[in-house]
Parts: C-alpha cells; structure tokens; sequence
C-alpha cells in the first residue's frame, strides 16, 4: 500500500555507452571525485559490495550516498554464465531532496573513467611537485586513461612504458609522446620500466596473478599507483614492496586492506597493512600527513560506488548542458510514508 504516489517534477534521462563516450571528460571527472574525498566519507554512506549469486547468474550492487553533489545512487555489475559470461553495468541517480529518479547511465565506461579520476586525486597529494620520470606496466585502456589522467595532476619530465607486445607498447609510446610533449619510451621490460622512476603506474593484470613488478626494481621514494588487482585472488605489487612503504593511500580502506590480493598476501607475509594504510579521505583532509620527498608511497584501488556515482552525476550535468542524451516519457512515483 502506498500513500499520494507522485510522478517526478521532471522526466529522468538516459545515457548511453555512446553518450558516455561523448561526454567523458577527465578534468570534469577528477574535480567531482575531488570533491566527493574532501567531504564526509564513512560506511554508512558508503556500504560497500553487495552480492547476489545463483552461480550461473550474478549481481554486484555499489550503493553510495555522497557527501558532496545533488544526488545519490547505485551501480549495479549483472552478469550470467548462460553463454559464456556476459556483463552489463547500470549506474541509477536519485535526487537527494525528492528521490525522484533523475537518470540511469550505462555504466560500461564510467567504471575507466572514475578510476582514473580517483587515481589522479590521490596521485596529486602523494607526488613532490617537480618533473618526474615516470615508468607505466600496461598499454591498454586502463593504462592509456590513466596516464592522461595523471598528467593532468603531475608533471611528467619523461616516460617509459612496457607491455609484453612490442605493438602495442609502440603504440602507446607514439600517442602520449605527441599527446604529452615529453620522451615516452616503449621499453623491452618491466624493470627498465620501473627502474629510477619517480612515479610508477601498474595498469596491466598478471597472466599468471604474480606480482607485476619486483620490490627492488622500486627507488626508495617513488609514488606507486596500483589499480590493476581488485579482487582476493589477483596480484600486482609483491608483499616485500609492501614492507618498505612509508604509506599505502587505499580509495576504500576496508575492501582494499581484505578484499585486494596483494594486501592480503602481505598480512600473509607478517606486513601490518592496517598501520600502513590510511584512506584517500584522510588524507585529502589532512588528518594523515605525506611526506612527498621521503619513502615509499602507495596508492591501492578497487572501485567504490562513490566514485561512480559523483562522476555519472557530472556526466548528468554535462549532458544537459550540451543537449546529449534521451529524456524518457514516463518516470517512477515517490510516495510519502
């Protein structure tokens, strides 16, 4: 039973997979993100995963009530085993005043979009500001937004890059070295990579799920961006590498210190990762100090329906600015309770 059901003030919107495409827009993504991390984060905003699964078929639901913005809401990971495995992602907003439905975006490439936001947020407080030599594992999407992403927040002085198809790493090296204005090198290894940078971006899954890089490959006061492992099963940064950080910046300081593979095999290995890591919130305000110049700094991604949330609500925003989306005819009734 429901009391004076009342349809919204105006009719929510729809982005599509293309839409988002046309809307993606780094510096817009990385403000809101900035802004999400400076306001009030806590778990009851911000529950976490939520899972549903029969085995052939799942659900992974990421709520999220922001501090910041208008709106609140959730993405949801759909997936079925049926033929093969197929994934789809939807992202639903609501108005914080009203929880009126405002819109539903497909959520296929907000999930790039707002982990490279994220990581440049936590990228600009963990890296001195100078020009840095910075080493990058992966030649993908997530290695290539990522890259863009951070050289919006840090400046780059050169760059060497390694993906295991020389292709692919040529590739990478020819876009970013006309796109940057700076050295990108395609290099033979991971170690030449890494050796001597200043910032160190691992962006490519181990085929194997060993670590990507080795601790010793690793300058005792580098910044290390980590997004590669999300998941209890997948690693990338090695527990020894782990021991030597000075601090470990996590997006959601639970899922990452027990649900990321290389944090868990650190615990494993007798590393105390709970003194070690402090959120992207703290430190944004301050409540945990970095020192830029000395150590070791990590930052650990997996994901968080905060994330996603703010960035579809400024893709939102965008979209009515530029006439870009479909306003659907019919919407869904609030009720008073």
């Amino acid at each position: 039973m429901t009391n004076d059901p009342q349809t919204p003030a105006a009719p929510p919107m729809f982005l599509t997979d293309a839409d988002v495409e046309r809307l993606s827009d780094l510096p817009r993504a990385i403000a809101a993100v900035r802004a999400a991390y400076r306001a009030p984060v806590d778990d009851g905003r911000n529950p976490g995963r939520i899972f549903a699964d029969s085995g052939r078929e799942w659900m992974r639901v990421m709520p999220s009530v922001p501090g910041s913005g208008r709106l609140f809401g959730a993405k949801s990971i759909n997936g079925t085993f049926a033929d093969g495995l197929r994934v789809s992602y939807l992202i639903s907003l609501f108005d914080k005043e009203t929880a009126d439905l405002v819109a539903l975006v497909d959520g296929n490439r907000v999930t790039g979009l707002r982990t490279a936001a994220t990581s440049a947020v936590a990228t600009e407080v963990l890296v001195p500001p100078r020009a840095l030599r910075v080493g990058v594992i992966g030649s993908g999407f997530e290695a290539q937004s990522h890259t863009a992403a951070l050289a919006l927040v840090a400046q780059f002085a050169s760059v060497a890059v390694y993906s295991p198809t020389p292709g692919n790493r040529e590739r990478f090296a020819a876009r970013f070295a006309e796109s940057l204005g700076v050295p990108v090198q395609p290099v033979e290894s991971a170690e030449k990579a890494v050796r001597d940078a200043d910032l160190i971006l691992c962006a490519a899954r181990s085929r194997n799920e060993t670590p990507t890089v080795a601790a010793e490959w690793v300058s005792g006061h580098a910044t290390v961006v980590s997004i590669g492992s999300t998941t209890p099963r997948q690693r990338e940064l090695p527990a020894d590498l782990l021991a030597r950080a000075d601090l470990i910046v996590a997006d959601t300081v639970d899922e990452v210190v027990n649900g990321s593979g290389d944090l868990i095999a650190a615990r494993e290995a007798g590393v105390d990762v709970d003194a070690l890591t402090a959120s992207l919130n703290a430190v944004l305000l301050q409540e945990r100090a970095v020192d830029t110049e000395r150590g070791i700094r990590i930052y650990k991604s997996t994901g968080s329906g905060l994330q996603d949330v703010v960035v579809a609500e400024a893709l939102v925003d965008l979209a009515r600015e530029r006439g870009i989306g479909t306003v659907l005819p019919v919407g869904i009734v609030t009720t008073r309770k």
